[in-house]
């Protein structure tokens, strides 16, 4: 995976060069990662403007999309997935948060030490993101936007294709274990790309860090929400194989995604 030098796209990452089982390895360009798109502009970046984008798939929810809508450059596209509508719904008739996931609502929370420590204190953080990575398998919501991402994938003439959420670590790192583990990629491989976004994050929120520790807010609250770690990914992991047994099987039977449609992903996206 290329970590790429773009001056508008926070945490921008081209999944091309990851190592594949046989000796093969993702065909670089053709599908890129990143954080919230609002600042993205092909006239002052080069980075951005020599990747050709022909699409872009947004996993936010409708308040994120409002607060901080996607540029979308010349040619391409938008494709709306909202992976968490039913998470966000549940939460908020509980009373938790809002109307965007806590990953959405860093600023809020690590500005507050006492409101962090209500609601994501004593551990409830962890289990706030076990609960959303379970949901990012099994949900309706997440079910439509992950069926939707692979199509976009697999369409026949699918080109140059960007995916994101607003910090591109958790609804986009799922994305991109989907995808890697079809390909071919192991485990290790895997969860190494899903963990290779952490230095990116945390520099970007390092100041919101400093200053939430600083009013004396509990620093294991601030790592849990602005980071991602291996028992994220392996909750959702856990999820897929009790319920479908094989990231195949979830895929075809959870997702709803022909094997026709797969194979036409690992052709387009493998070389070597």
């Amino acid at each position: 995976m290329t970590a790429l030098a773009s001056t508008t796209v926070a945490n921008l990452r081209d999944l091309g060069g990851i190592p594949l089982a046989g000796g093969r390895k993702v065909r670089g360009g053709l599908v890129l990662r990143a954080g919230q798109l609002d600042r993205m502009d092909p006239e002052t970046d080069p980075a951005i403007a020599a990747l050709g984008l022909a699409t872009l798939v947004d996993f936010r929810s409708a308040a994120e999309r409002a607060d901080y809508p996607d540029r979308v450059p010349a040619g391409a596209r938008l494709v709306v997935a909202d992976a968490l509508a039913d998470t966000i719904a549940s939460t908020v008739s509980r009373g938790d948060f809002d109307d965007k996931p806590a990953a959405a609502q860093l600023k809020n929370i690590l500005s507050d030490p006492a409101l962090a420590e209500e609601h994501l204190g004593g551990g409830r953080a962890q289990a706030l993101f076990a609960e959303t990575y379970r949901a990012l398998v099994s949900s309706g919501s997440a079910v439509a936007a992950y069926r939707t991402f692979l199509t976009e994938l697999a369409a026949e003439d699918a080109g140059p294709l960007l995916f994101h959420c607003t910090a591109g670590k958790d609804r986009t790192g799922w994305a991109a274990t989907v995808v890697l583990t079809l390909l071919g990629a192991d485990a290790k491989t895997v969860e190494a790309e899903y963990l290779a976004v952490n230095p990116a994050v945390r520099a970007a929120f390092e100041p919101m860090i400093e200053g939430f520790v600083a009013k004396g807010g509990d620093p294991e609250i601030a790592q849990a929400v602005i980071g991602v770690v291996p028992e994220y990914l392996a909750t959702a992991l856990a999820e897929v194989d009790e319920k479908f047994g094989s990231m195949e099987a979830y895929v075809r039977d959870g997702l709803g995604v022909p094997d026709e449609a797969v194979a036409r992903i690992r052709a387009r996206l493998t070389e070597g």
